[in-house]
């Protein structure tokens, strides 16, 4: 697993490693106060191979045994929403390290709209399944560091980014790295004009601030590693979506004309039942084991 570490820029900015999920394209970070050693997990991955429907923690692991080398002390497992090209690994990481876990309040909205999709009413249950459901603007502490939340919406209604002390946003599928553009917005219930109106949201924060993405899917353009890192000044100059002072109309043609091109995501109909339970299986059958629910001919 490739990662890459962003260091602390002071006291009020955490450090950051990105840790690259291969399978789904998928970023996940580990972000550290270096003043008590309190460390944050977000969207971190679940394994997950399709073609045989089955799930293990690995990559979860492998992150855990990481934090437990640098005497990190987990206090939070975080998603920025449920997302649809991986299983988070929420549960299990909090089952692993006592550390409460939270996403944003409006995935009870989405857990509605996935229900009747699935046809699978009373099926999730965000407030039991998450210890903390994020309003926008919440604020809480890791370790000495301030944390507040961003409600994101566009890619899901129930996105949120975290900003982090003074320099560090984590804002998931919303922008991509700087020299690729934007994420899609043709979920259910997703909207590339709110996306529009977070991607500028977003570039309202300090022009330094850092900008850590939740996707990227090399090579692009000669690029072979992940980009993972950017800037608030880079998105706003060079983003080729939105770059230069874009208007929202052009902005909405460009992302809808591009959505409408993309598949669903191979994992999609198998990650919203187990994400929409904070990383849980669906409860086991009486023969001992999980089985997933598929809609056919819904989508």
């Amino acid at each position: 697993m490739q990662t890459h570490t962003s260091p602390s820029r002071g006291p009020a900015s955490p450090r950051v490693t990105s840790f690259y999920d291969d399978a789904s394209g998928s970023l996940q970070y580990l972000v550290v106060d270096e003043s008590t050693k309190a460390a944050a997990l977000i969207d971190v991955v679940q394994d997950f191979d399709p073609a045989n429907a089955h799930t293990s923690h690995e990559t979860a692991q492998e992150i855990l045994e990481h934090a437990a080398r640098g005497g990190l002390d987990v206090k939070w497992v975080l998603d920025t929403h449920p997302h649809a090209d991986h299983l988070m690994a929420s549960a299990w990481l909090r089952d692993q390290t006592g550390a409460c876990n939270g996403i944003g309040a409006k995935v009870r909205d989405l857990a509605e709209i996935w229900a009747d999709i699935y046809h699978l009413p009373g099926a999730f249950d965000p407030g039991r399944d998450f210890d903390r459901l994020f309003d926008d603007g919440a604020e809480f502490k890791l370790g000495s560091l301030d944390v507040r939340v961003m409600l994101s919406p566009g890619h899901t209604p129930a996105s949120i980014s975290y900003i982090v002390g003074d320099d560090a946003a984590f804002v998931h599928d919303t922008f991509m790295h700087v020299d690729v553009g934007t994420s899609r917005a043709d979920f259910p219930d997703g909207s590339s004009s709110e996306l529009y109106d977070t991607l500028q949201s977003i570039l309202t924060l300090p022009d330094a601030t850092r900008l850590f993405v939740g996707h990227d899917y090399p090579p692009v353009d000669g690029r072979e590693e992940p980009g993972w890192e950017s800037s608030v000044a880079d998105q706003r100059a060079h983003n080729p979506h939105v770059g230069g002072g874009k208007s929202r109309e052009e902005y909405i043609k460009l992302r809808d004309e591009r959505d409408a091109t993309l598949a669903l995501p191979d994992r999609m109909l198998f990650a919203l039942q187990v994400n929409l339970r904070g990383g849980r299986l669906p409860e086991a059958e009486a023969d001992g084991h999980s089985y997933f629910k598929i809609p056919a001919n819904k989508m």
